[in-house]
């Protein structure tokens, strides 16, 4: 009956005095036995069924306290070891009988050598030899294990600047070369027990050992940019890489793939820093709120929750309204009233300023025909309204304020569109284009904060720009501070000589009033005549300047 199994196999029994013995078994059990480091020359007498694993599965077994019965084993060391799985099945017991079982036995080294070999495929990086990211999230896990006290550890995550670049102009094969040429200079710059991996296309990672805290992280990082000062040769060239490294200092039970990540965002503050950087807390928690403000913002457009306010402009000579800025304000369900300061950043940096753009202009210019419809006449006013840079770069300007015209029924006198020096600087060609076709519909073009920016007379001669708007930072110190002062007359001054009117922001005091108007400014904005206001309040503003 043994004889007709597929695979080894043995029954085993219990004598009453707890000893266990072979009772008969098949060739392939014959073989397996003969094969393994088992040295006795009679199997009942052999040590692994008297103590040992074995021993204890089959004594459980019989005792009924093991009810599943199977072992994993290894048998040798080494390159030469086997790994068996024996399984315990029961017998039927005749009355009186010592107990039996069935005890088969599978090897599985094939099995086992080929699940090592495919885990050490699935930790390697094929291209450099190195471990991957799998691995070097697992060295880690162990470095953490082993912590004593807290930053016994670092991670440093390196990242080959300009990689892309060279891999579209030289071509993937050179790109790989640079790559693996990359690693082996990475290795020069380690200790002995620190580990490198590469952790994604043109990332690596390096786990270190500290001594003396962040200062041997800072020094392991500092070896990394020395190695990497000689330039590559690659074909014919010679190439200069720089890389912007990330440190993360590791703390008790702190989470491997939390630790690595705290790494990669150090590696994008080293990028606007120009140095490595180490991980702040404070600055993950600042990042993470953008984030959530993102999502917030992105929920707030699409359930119309932000409002637009208007702050009057006031022609200083005159006294009057000569119009409105229209600045968009966000109060938050939960969080309360989140400025712009904070907001606006976000938009642009995730694109949501498209939308937010949209919206303001559409906004404006139908509340001001709303004022219209509301007088019963067309106002002697007009309203402002700001574009980011980022919509003069991505977003069809020109058609979008025709559009809201139409859509208002106001005409392009009535609008005047604030922009930054750095729409203009970014692409002036574009800029350019999109200044002349706001003009050629009629409406005015105010170049916002001048002088806080990369300030270009030529652009100044170029450009059909209407206003100058001076920004708050020269106004409000102009009283006390003698260059302030200076700087808004030469303003001033500039903008008479091209025939431009100008702005000034930020006016809190009527001295400050007074002063601009003296100088020559044509209108003026600030708490002094008036916080932004609703849309109702504005209107309201307007008529009680009127009288």
């Amino acid at each position: 009956m043994l004889g007709a199994l597929p695979i080894a196999a043995a029954v085993i029994t219990q004598h009453v005095d707890g000893g266990i013995h072979v009772l008969a078994h098949n060739g392939r059990f014959r073989d397996t036995v003969d094969r393994s480091t088992c040295d006795a020359l009679e199997w009942n007498h052999a040590e692994c069924i008297k103590a040992g694993p074995i021993a204890e599965l089959l004594t459980n077994h019989f005792a009924g306290t093991d009810p599943v019965g199977e072992l994993d084993f290894r048998d040798g060391d080494g390159v030469a070891a086997r790994y068996f799985r024996i399984k315990l099945a029961p017998l039927p017991r005749a009355k009186g009988a010592a107990p039996r079982c069935l005890l088969s036995v599978v090897d599985r080294t094939v099995e086992v050598q080929a699940e090592r070999t495919l885990r050490a495929e699935m930790l390697r990086d094929s291209l450099t030899g190195l471990p991957n990211r799998l691995a070097f999230t697992e060295a880690i896990e162990k470095a953490g294990d082993k912590v004593a006290r807290d930053l016994e550890h670092a991670v440093l995550v390196v990242d080959m600047l300009r990689f892309s670049r060279i891999n579209e102009s030289m071509g993937s094969l050179a790109g790989d070369e640079l790559l693996i040429t990359f690693a082996r200079r990475l290795i020069l710059a380690l200790r002995g027990g620190d580990v490198l991996a590469r952790t994604g296309g043109n990332e690596f990672g390096v786990l270190v050992s500290l001594r003396r805290g962040v200062e041997d992280a800072l020094k392991a990082a500092e070896r990394i940019q020395e190695v990497m000062a000689t330039p590559f040769k690659l074909s014919d060239l010679e190439i200069r890489i720089e890389c912007a490294i990330g440190v993360a200092l590791m703390d008790a039970r702190q989470d491997p793939e939390e630790l690595f990540r705290n790494a990669q965002f150090a590696v994008k503050q080293a990028k606007q820093a120009g140095k490595p950087q180490v991980y702040e807390p404070k600055e993950a928690s600042l990042a993470r709120r953008r984030f959530s403000i993102e999502t917030e913002l992105r929920r707030a457009l699409e359930k119309d929750q932000l409002k637009l306010f208007y702050q009057p402009l006031i022609n200083l000579k005159s006294g009057e309204v000569a119009g409105f800025e229209a600045l968009a304000r966000w109060t938050h369900e939960e969080r309360g009233e989140i400025s712009p300061t904070e907001f606006i950043p976000v938009a642009e940096e995730s694109g949501l300023i498209l939308t937010l753009g949209r919206w303001a202009m559409d906004r404006a210019t139908q509340t001001l025909a709303g004022w219209d419809a509301a007088a019963g006449q067309k106002l002697p006013c007009y309203v402002a309204v700001n574009l980011s840079a980022i919509q003069v770069a991505r977003d069809d300007i020109a058609a979008l304020v025709e559009s809201a015209l139409r859509s208002s029924g106001l005409t392009g006198d009535r609008l005047t569109l604030e922009l930054t020096e750095s729409s203009i600087v970014q692409d002036p060609a574009r800029a350019t284009r999109v200044f002349e076709a706001l003009k050629s519909l009629d409406t005015t073009v105010a170049m916002d904060d001048f002088g806080t920016g990369y300030s270009s007379l030529a652009y100044l001669q170029r450009l059909p720009i209407d206003v100058l708007k001076i920004d708050r930072s020269f106004v409000s110190g102009m009283m006390i501070d003698p260059d302030s002062a200076a700087i808004v007359r030469a303003v001033l001054s500039l903008a008479e000589a091209l025939g431009m009117s100008t702005i000034a922001e930020g006016i809190e005091t009527v001295e400050l009033a007074t002063t601009l108007a003296a100088l020559g400014c044509s209108s003026g904005q600030g708490y002094y005549f008036s916080k932004p206001l609703e849309p109702e309040a504005a209107m309201e503003y307007w008529r009680s300047r009127r009288r």
